[in-house]
C-alpha cells in the first residue's frame, strides 16, 4: 500500500495508448485515491501561429510546453497542496483564463508524450512507464482523433505527422524510453502493467 504521495509518469508517442492506460488506471483506482495531470494542459499560447490545419505550430517539440509550470504544480501536489492547472483551449489555441482545480491525492498520474524529456520534471516521478507502439498504429490513432475530435482534415493530419510528429518522436520521445522502468510493447504487456500497478497501489 502506498502511504505517501506517489507520482507515476506515463509517456509514449502520440497514439501509443498511454492516455488509454492512464485513464483506465485512474478509473480502477478511483477518484478518492488518484487523479490525472495531463501534459496537454500545459501548452503555451499558440494562437498567433495556428490556422485551421496546423500552420507552423509544432505541438510535438518540448518548447511548445510550459514544463516549468508543470514541475511547479507537481511539487505542490507532492506535498499535499491543491494545484491550479491551466486549461488549454484547442479551438482557439490559447490558455483559458480559468484553471482546473486538482486536489492532492495519494497517487498522481501524469500523462504526456514529452514528460520524460526535461530532467527537472523527470526527477519528480517515483516511477515511469513508456508505451512503445509501432508507428503505423500510432498514426492511425492520431488520424482518427484529430479528424473526429479536432476538426482536422486527413491531408493536414498526414502532413503534420510527416513534418513534425514523426521527427519529434524520433528526436525527443523515443530516446526518453530509456528512463522508464516499465516498457509496454503489446496488449499482453498492457494488461500485465495495469494489473501490476493496481496491485502496487492497492495492496
Amino acid at each position: 500500500m502506498i502511504t505517501k504521495t506517489f507520482i507515476l509518469g506515463v509517456a509514449g508517442g502520440s497514439g501509443s495508448g498511454k492516455t488509454f492506460f492512464a485513464d483506465a488506471l485512474h478509473k480502477a483506482l478511483g477518484d478518492e485515491l488518484s487523479t490525472i495531470v495531463y501534459q496537454d494542459n500545459f501548452y503555451i499560447d499558440q494562437s498567433a501561429k495556428f490556422d485551421h490545419d496546423g500552420g507552423s505550430v509544432n505541438f510535438d517539440h518540448p518548447d511548445s510546453l510550459d514544463f516549468p509550470l508543470l514541475a511547479e504544480r507537481l511539487k505542490e501536489l507532492k506535498v499535499g497542496h491543491a494545484a491550479a492547472v491551466p486549461i488549454y483551449d484547442f479551438a482557439t489555441h490559447s490558455r483559458r483564463p480559468d484553471t482546473l482545480h486538482v486536489a492532492p491525492r495519494r497517487i498522481i498520474i501524469v500523462d504526456g508524450i514529452l514528460i520524460f524529456h526535461p530532467p527537472y520534471v523527470r526527477e519528480l516521478f517515483d516511477e515511469m512507464i513508456f508505451f512503445d507502439t509501432p508507428e503505423d498504429l500510432r498514426y492511425e490513432r492520431r488520424l482518427k482523433r484529430d479528424v473526429e475530435e479536432r476538426g482536422r482534415t486527413p491531408e493536414g493530419v498526414r502532413a503534420q505527422f510527416l513534418r513534425q510528429v514523426k521527427p519529434m518522436h524520433d528526436q525527443f520521445v523515443e530516446p526518453s524510453k530509456k528512463f522508464a522502468r516499465t516498457v509496454v510493447c503489446d496488449q499482453g504487456d498492457y494488461q500485465s502493467a495495469l494489473k501490476d500497478f493496481l496491485k502496487k497501489f492497492t495492496l
